[in-house]
């Protein structure tokens, strides 16, 4: 007897989200760029070299040897209460008035702004970005089916009269912004833009989602308060923080300061994505913080970022074409520059990486009408010398291409 073949249909297909938000530019590029003799300016990664491995392998011991049930048990969802009380006193320190109960532990700071996103963002809901913006803040707030919309400004960031008209016009959900050296313009907004900004969040009724990955990373100048500090912006503005770049991105630990009822809902929303962040990581930072000067290690990085910074800002005049532009950061990790308008660097990044040299284009950190004269560089993942040798290949890579 024959038997007829079963009837194959296919599966459903993705949801429509994951159907039209891509994947991140910068890590496709660092997949072809993963040669070893690619002197890569186009990653965001802390300098491996600088990492206080003994301090942070010594805080691991400790915690594995004195309390391992504790380590290696499930965890509250909030975070240990160890580690939010040294972060209440860092943020108290710099002009925050924290408790440990404001803060709830994030497995790095992205996962704080999904949390976020879950909890704040319906679809359809208007988001506005800084232009550029981070590039996975676009990729969250598209995932959560936002629709994006980009502020006008400046040098200093964002325009705050463009903002009040957007908050009017558009009545969005949020603000997103990285005002101390900005990923991916190393920027950052002086004082009197943080005042005017939390300003129209007030008048207007917006939350402003304030991310501070780099912030402890200057080199000169001083420290700018945080919008989260500012009177009109206590009551809505979230604070985003993390370890990735002072102590080490491994860790996957960051945080976030929010009013009682957001904090709550992005405590529900980690309870359905990861229940807790890994409890061995909390207490050994928690640790770290116990008996190590983070402060003190964040200098001596600080100190090194600087002087690879002034040797990428002293070979791009040769570098870049005659009628180029960048900026000089005063801290963090990135610089950005533009390029006479003629040029579009997405189109040239693959001549320039048979250079064994790469970059980041532009184009992918703006939500509207991209610049494609635009580009971002790190760095702070090489030494001066490689600095210098790999824009020396950038300089030939971009004339063949341009020749091309």
């Amino acid at each position: 007897m024959t038997v007829a073949a079963t009837p194959i249909a296919s599966v459903p297909p993705l949801a429509a989200r994951a159907r039209t938000v891509g994947g991140s530019p910068v890590r496709d590029i660092l997949a072809v760029t993963a040669r070893p003799e690619v002197i890569n300016f186009a990653g965001g990664l802390p300098a491996p070299e600088l990492f206080d491995r003994d301090g942070v392998a010594a805080a691991f011991r400790h915690v594995l040897e004195e309390t391992p049930g504790r380590a290696l048990q499930y965890a509250t969802t909030e975070g240990e209460p160890v580690l939010r009380e040294h972060l209440a006193r860092r943020m108290s320190v710099r002009g925050l008035p924290t408790d440990a109960d404001d803060l709830l532990v994030t497995t790095g700071s992205q996962q704080g702004l999904s949390l976020l996103a879950t909890a704040l963002v319906d679809a359809g809901d208007t988001v506005l970005v800084e232009e550029p913006c981070y590039l996975a803040a676009l990729q969250v707030f598209g995932l959560a089916g936002a629709r994006i919309v980009a502020v006008p400004g400046d040098a200093d960031g964002p325009d705050p009269e463009a903002l009040a008209e957007l908050v009017v016009r558009e009545r969005p959900k949020l603000l997103y912004t990285v005002p101390t050296f900005q990923n991916p313009t190393g920027r950052t907004l002086p004082a009197e833009r943080r005042a005017a900004l939390a300003s129209v969040a007030a008048r207007h009724g917006l939350w402003i989602i304030e991310d501070d990955p780099y912030g402890e990373l200057r080199y000169e100048g001083e420290r700018v308060p945080w919008i989260a500090a500012h009177p009109d912006a206590r009551d809505r503005t979230v604070l985003l923080g993390s370890f990735s770049k002072v102590m080490a991105p491994g860790l996957r630990l960051g945080w976030l300061r929010a009013p009682a009822e957001l904090r709550r809902a992005c405590a529900v929303a980690k309870q359905a994505a990861d229940l807790h962040t890994p409890t061995v990581n909390q207490l050994a930072a928690a640790r770290y913080l116990a008996v190590s000067d983070l402060d003190a290690h964040v200098a001596r990085v600080a100190a090194v970022y600087r002087e690879r910074r002034d040797a990428m800002l002293a070979g791009l005049p040769d570098a870049l074409p005659q009628g180029s532009v960048w900026n000089r950061p005063e801290g963090g990790m990135f610089l950005w520059a533009r390029l006479p308008e003629t040029y579009d660097t997405a189109a040239l990044l693959p001549g320039v990486v048979r250079e064994d040299v790469a970059y980041v284009p532009g184009a992918p950190f703006y939500p509207g009408e991209p610049d494609r004269s635009t580009l971002r560089l790190c760095f702070v993942t090489q030494t001066p010398e490689e600095i210098a040798e790999g824009l020396r290949r950038l300089g030939r890579g971009l004339r063949a291409a341009a020749d091309a």
